[in-house]
């Protein structure tokens, strides 16, 4: 938790409840357009955001903050209003057509979403929402609009920011474009408070895009510790899952696109195969997830790749799973692999590590805090196969090195919980309010 977080929870917990509860928002409108929190995670764009806002929803819920969630429809299948849970409403906006809109399409549906946005609230009273959450740069959009014409505050989480994404492009993939550095640019001005998942994105808000250091606050996202645990361990997982109970298995988990980089994984197993023939007849390797963002152009690549590598005997595509058996998954693997060019945070790293596997990361974003090196496992400079393929060569030998870090790496987890999460965005939600007030009686004085 940074500083900032920790040093205002602590200055809300001295003052009166009472006052405390009156400045929290009692209903939060919270913009989520290009991924529906409905959607099944590791599918199109669908990933670690869609975790991340049901989970906080939820909690944020528990602790009697309301929550009305907008996505843009992507079926007729689905009511325009779900109950997801008590407190918790999903509203399904009509923008744009349902099927085969591509992300890069959607700046061009944001008026017909904010619309949509706005008739629903046309239909309350005055003040209904207390606050404006916004999620990726899309909804940051909408969400300016939104609090403007309320005259509520904004909050707004990143998840990724485009000048970091271009800044460490795989080879091949497709810069973000012009458009979102200024879209971005334009909402961090806007925001009555920023929401980081790590001090670097912090710090990155503030280099690359001239946030005001004191609108910025760390919360690290949760992680379901219920769903996410050890459970009967792993050679339960592995028997459910059809896998040799021996086995070195080193799973990639996530949607398969370049800036995932499953392809460094590939490349490593065969750099290990080279050095270590004998490996072959006890190593399996799990990619479980669909193609997604620049990687739907090739669905098929990582395939081609695994034939073209001599290695695909060894490599087993699995399509997405639900967040149940993905835990089995992560319980199964001697070790997660995440070697992606950038990850705000790498909520998929936590989740094996409190379902008690280690992770084999790049040292990007947020993965440095995700992973304590060297304990809970292991981070990489950069993405040389070679590199990757020296630690999984540890592993494979030292059996009982994947059971040792992973209980260092459960540990480590416990303290990523969604409900630390929730009361620190709870408190974030109180600062935006003040900010606001504030910001409004200097207007008008």
């Amino acid at each position: 938790m940074s500083q900032y977080v920790s040093r205002l929870g602590r200055r809300s917990a001295a003052a009166p409840s009472r006052l405390r509860l009156h400045r929290r928002p009692r209903r939060v409108a919270m913009l989520s357009v290009h991924t529906s929190p409905l959607h099944q995670p590791g599918t199109g764009d669908a990933g670690g955001m869609n975790v991340y806002i049901v989970e906080l929803a939820q909690r944020l819920a528990a602790i009697n903050i309301e929550v009305e969630i907008f996505t843009r429809a992507t079926t007729a299948a689905v009511a325009p209003t779900v109950e997801l849970a008590p407190g918790v409403l999903v509203r399904h906006v009509d923008a744009g057509p349902y099927e085969g809109l591509a992300k890069e399409e959607l700046p061009a549906q944001l008026c017909a979403f904010t619309h949509g946005v706005m008739q629903a609230w046309a239909g309350h009273r005055p003040g209904y929402y207390d606050l404006v959450h916004s999620h990726y740069w899309l909804s940051g959009h909408v969400g300016w609009l939104a609090a403007q014409r309320w005259g509520a505050p904004l909050v707004h989480a990143m998840h990724t920011m485009a000048k970091v994404k271009n800044a460490n492009l795989a080879d091949g993939d497709t810069p973000e474009p012009a458009a979102r550095v200024i879209g971005e640019t334009q909402i961090v001005a806007a925001a009555d408070r920023l929401i980081a998942n790590t001090a670097e994105e912090a710090d990155e808000l503030v280099r690359h895009y001239s946030a005001e250091p004191d609108k910025v606050a760390v919360v690290h996202p949760g992680v379901n510790l219920d769903r996410f645990s050890p459970a009967d361990g792993r050679a339960a997982a592995r028997a459910r899952l059809g896998l040799p109970q021996d086995a070195l298995i080193p799973v990639f988990a996530g949607r398969i696109q370049p800036l995932k980089a499953p392809d460094v994984l590939l490349r490593a197993v065969a750099v290990l195969l080279d050095e270590r023939p004998e490996l072959r007849s006890r190593l399996v390797v799990p990619v479980v997830g669909g193609p997604s963002g620049s990687g739907l152009a090739k669905p098929e690549g990582l395939q081609k790749l695994a034939a073209r590598l001599g290695i695909a005997d060894v490599v087993r595509f699995r399509p997405p799973v639900g967040q149940e058996k993905l835990a089995d998954w992560f319980r199964a693997a001697s070790v997660l692999v995440m070697p992606s060019y950038s990850e705000s945070f790498g909520l998929v790293a936590i989740e094996a590590q409190a379902a008690g596997t280690p992770v084999l990361a790049a040292s990007v974003g947020g993965l440095p805090v995700a992973v304590r090196d060297g304990r809970t496992g292991f981070l990489v400079q950069g993405h040389n196969p070679a590199d990757y393929a020296r630690v999984l060569a540890g592993f494979a030998d030292e059996p009982h090195r994947s059971a040792r870090m992973g209980a260092a790496a459960a540990a480590h987890a416990q303290s990523f919980g969604w409900d630390t999460a929730a009361a620190a965005t709870a408190d974030v939600y109180t600062a935006a309010t003040q900010a606001h007030r504030r910001r409004v009686r200097s207007h008008h004085g």
